[in-house]
């Protein structure tokens, strides 16, 4: 597994153009200079115990954004919870993202997300969506609409959860199944190369898809023909409801990397500082025509594989007996201490620290990030459904298929 060390001689060699700014960034870390003046709650966004040079840049709007973004995942997916735990006119299987959140801000925000298609970084999420779309910047409103199969959501309400596209940010699409957008997104990294664009595919996988053709498939041809291709592993530690390790012979799955060649990298998934540091070395690699990168996010998630059973309205995550697994599945202690590493709590703490915000500014974030989510589920509730037969107007590019077997 490559470590930061390697990464650090490797832009040494001339590669990439912030060689010069990092020696200089580490000479003074090595010298003690730049630290004596940071307290030690700060350490939360240090990258492997070194200063967090890429996020200690980022101004004031973008940190303040990132923990936005942090907090409407969040209650975004609360909200779906406690929908579906309580409102018998919701409908919508649901994959909850809370607890990952960190994951995909920190990597989105490392990207390209406004432009003209032809400009903007493109991701491929994972059937546990959420986080993924709302990090990329696809609307809250509309996204609410399509987890309910209401006629205006993202989608038309043809997709639902599992099947989410959203070209006009970059948000490529969701995978229903485990493994396969990662081929996709390779494809996209060929056509960026290709076309000699600056542009970026990234791809979002759990541990589960270590195990699949289209993890090594992509990893393989990405490695060969230095593709602008980012992997970006979401470890859980848990497939629906098994761990990991029953089909992983490595500890980190990072290592993996190192049969194709390409740098693999682990980091602590619930600190967004440093996923962001992390993913914006990977960008940097992939726009200078040095070829893919892996990243494992030590990360955890907090309801069930599917759903919120074992969970309570108004509680956060999902505790106990679970009817899908028939059993108690992973145990209340592991949960309780996952919980006490929170990215929210993470990235509050570290802004805090570093003077961005104080404890009476982060509320009034929160507050209006749970105005925002209520306001998007209250134009839900009256959006019209999609009709069935409506779908028969997709099957061509032009007219409509007869509905024969609607009678």
């Amino acid at each position: 597994m490559a470590d930061r060390n390697d990464a650090h001689s490797h832009d040494a060699q001339g590669k990439s153009p912030s060689a010069t700014r990092r020696n200089f960034l580490q000479g003074i870390a090595g010298a003690g200079a730049a630290i004596s003046a940071i307290s030690v709650s700060s350490k939360l966004a240090w990258a492997d115990g070194e200063i967090g040079f890429w996020a200690k840049d980022l101004s004031p709007e973008k940190l303040i954004d990132m923990y936005s973004t942090i907090l409407r995942i969040r209650w975004f997916d609360r909200t779906l919870a406690d929908k579906q735990l309580s409102d018998r006119s919701f409908r919508n299987l649901i994959h909850l993202y809370c607890g990952q959140e960190a994951v995909a801000t920190g990597d989105c925000a490392a990207l390209n997300n406004k432009g003209p298609i032809e400009q903007l970084d493109v991701i491929y999420g994972t059937h546990r969506p959420t986080g993924h779309a709302l990090a990329k910047g696809v609307d809250m409103k509309k996204l609410a609409a399509e987890y309910n199969f209401k006629a205006t959501g993202l989608n038309r309400g043809y997709a639902g959860e599992m099947h989410l596209a959203d070209k006009s940010v970059g948000y490529i699409g969701a995978d229903g199944i485990v493994g396969p957008a990662a081929v996709i997104a390779a494809g996209s990294a060929f056509a960026f190369r290709a076309r000699g664009s600056k542009q970026v595919a990234v791809v979002f996988g759990g541990d589960g898809t270590y195990a699949t053709p289209a993890f090594h498939s992509s990893m393989n041809n990405a490695s060969l023909l230095k593709l602008p291709f980012i992997y970006v592993l979401e470890n859980n530690l848990y497939h629906q409801f098994a761990h990991y390790s029953y089909s992983s012979p490595q500890k980190d799955i990072a290592e993996a990397a190192n049969t194709y060649r390409v740098p693999g990298v682990v980091v602590d998934g619930q600190d967004v500082m440093q996923v962001y540091n992390k993913m914006k070395d990977a960008v940097e690699r992939a726009r200078a025509g040095e070829g893919p990168t892996l990243i494992e996010a030590k990360t955890y998630r907090y309801y069930a594989h599917w759903g919120a059973p074992g969970a309570e309205v108004g509680k956060l995550g999902s505790f106990g007996y679970d009817p899908q697994a028939i059993t108690s599945w992973r145990p209340e202690r592991e949960m309780r201490a996952w919980l006490s590493r929170d990215p929210v709590d993470i990235a509050r703490n570290t802004l805090i620290s570093w003077g961005v915000i104080d404890q009476a500014k982060a509320s009034a974030i929160e507050a209006a990030v749970r105005q925002e989510v209520k306001e998007a589920f209250d134009w839900e509730a009256q959006q019209p459904l999609c009709k069935p037969e409506d779908a028969l107007k997709n099957v061509f590019v032009e007219g409509t298929v007869a509905a024969r077997q609607l009678g």
